[in-house]
């Protein structure tokens, strides 16, 4: 999958056109929930800092900021990194809201993470309704494949009874991290394309975005 740029910190802008005039601007809140440990900081260090830190705990949530110039649009992503840990549950509920995209994350070393990652898609199940929001399913942690826990197989089958997007990634190898945020991005930016084409009930025009590349690495399942 090919990342034609990635830009460092940018400031929250609402819709726009791109530095070329030409392609409009997409904004998205994209939230990373699981339980603490499974690496949600570190892989969002990774995507956005193109770098790898051990530990890096999270005190109710962070904020990251990526801007990635695609051929049919600019899209924006606004990282919300939640703490895992119980006490913060009830409060990261509340930065959930109004996310376009959320990544699921658990540690396939360990499997009580992935059962933690179902309960945390339940509450998503509740805050949005069905097609409302994109989720990816996110297997981390894949240098520990010789403590594997959870088996891919596993992962692909639970996401594709809950219609998830799938992927295995490591923070620390930075495998498929890009990956995963794009292919979050390419759906997105197919459902502004589907918005696209659909009536506007004012009679106004609407943004017409050229075909999304295939996504390799991940599927929806």
């Amino acid at each position: 999958m090919e990342l034609v740029s990635l830009q460092g910190m940018a400031q929250k802008e609402m819709l726009g056109t791109s530095l070329e005039g030409i392609n409009p601007t997409y904004t998205y809140k994209v939230v990373l929930l699981g339980s603490t440990s499974v690496g949600k900081s570190s892989l969002a260090y990774r995507y956005v800092k193109n770098d790898f830190k051990e530990s890096l705990p999270t005190v109710g949530c962070s904020f990251f900021t990526q801007t990635l110039n695609l051929e049919v649009a600019t899209v924006k992503l606004e990282i919300w990194d939640t703490a895992g840990q119980e006490k913060y549950h009830s409060v990261c509920h509340l930065y959930y809201r109004g996310a376009h995209a959320a990544l699921v994350i658990y540690d396939i070393a360990n499997k009580e993470t992935l059962n933690r990652a179902k309960l945390w898609l339940t509450d998503l199940e509740k805050e949005f309704l069905p097609d409302e929001i994109v989720i990816a399913l996110v297997g981390n942690k894949l240098d520990l494949a010789a403590e594997r826990e959870v088996t891919t197989e596993e992962g692909e089958e639970f996401a594709r009874t809950k219609g998830l997007l799938f992927m295995e990634t490591s923070a620390k190898s930075n495998h498929q991290v890009n990956d995963i945020f794009m292919a979050i991005a390419q759906e997105l930016l197919q459902r502004e394309q589907e918005k696209a084409h659909a009536p506007s009930p004012h009679g106004r025009s609407t943004v017409t975005l050229g075909e999304s590349k295939a996504r390799t690495g991940c599927c929806r399942l």
